[in-house]
């Protein structure tokens, strides 16, 4: 790519003409419960890459979801600044949250967050309605592969396939960036790699610029960069210099 970097994010040989998509300055972020202060973030410098794919890695209580809850505008930290390409997200009101959230960002979390009473289809138009440019939701039900699964009710539906079904809730409305907060956290090990394979295939093919949160190592192996965290505090960082399929990985 031959776009410039955002001035607010470094970068060195491998990234220098790679248009950057988050820029985090020092982030905090503090949860006041009672009379305790719980330190979720503590300092947090970050830069995405357009078109990259990212895990973070890292044990419970290390501020992954916090972080990615952030990025992604669901969020807000206590101090510090979050950049979306060349805007401020720490500067928007909930209006402008809600307005990036809807047309920028696509979710996934470990549970599926499907409506019983829609079929998958129905699921899918749910955000296809609201959203810019999206796609049809049967061709979102289709990259998941589930296109003879469309009418189906999410209790027909087994659990992989309805991490599919959000999945392709997700992408459906054509996303900058899709944040998936442990997709495979509770699926068996086959039909994690299923969900893998689903997700690394719209990074690959779509250019979707990708940020999954899990405490499974073996999944660091299919991404480009992999970032360590720990009490809050970013850990390591390191780039693969080859990603693995989701169908190598070693579990």
């Amino acid at each position: 790519m031959s776009s410039s970097l955002n001035p607010a994010c470094s970068a060195d040989a491998a990234t220098a003409q790679i248009p950057c998509v988050f820029a985090a300055e020092n982030v905090t972020k503090t949860y006041e419960m009672g009379e305790v202060e719980v330190q979720a973030l503590r300092g947090i410098d970050l830069q995405l890459f357009e078109g990259e794919f990212v895990v973070l890695l890292g044990p419970s209580g290390s501020g992954k979801s916090t972080l990615l809850n952030i990025l992604g505008g669901l969020d807000t930290p206590s101090s510090g600044i979050v950049r979306f390409r060349d805007r401020e997200l720490t500067a928007f009101d909930d209006a402008a949250l809600t307005r990036y959230r809807r047309d920028h960002v696509g979710f996934v979390f470990q549970f599926y967050n499907l409506i019983p009473s829609l079929t998958a289809r129905e699921n899918v138009a749910l955000v296809t309605e609201i959203a810019r440019d999206p796609m049809e939701p049967g061709e979102a039900l289709k990259l998941v592969g589930l296109a003879d699964r469309m009418d189906h009710f999410p209790a027909q539906l087994s659990g992989g396939e309805q991490q599919r079904v959000a999945i392709a809730r997700a992408v459906a409305k054509q996303p900058d960036v899709l944040l998936c907060d442990e997709p495979t956290g509770a699926l068996d090990v086959h039909t994690g790699v299923v969900v893998l394979e689903v997700i690394d295939q719209i990074n690959r093919e779509l250019g979707t610029t990708t940020a999954v949160i899990t405490h499974n190592a073996a999944i660091s192996d299919m991404a480009h960069r992999v970032i360590t965290m720990k009490d809050g505090r970013i850990g390591t960082m390191h780039t693969n210099e080859q990603r693995a399929r989701p169908s190598e990985l070693q579990w």
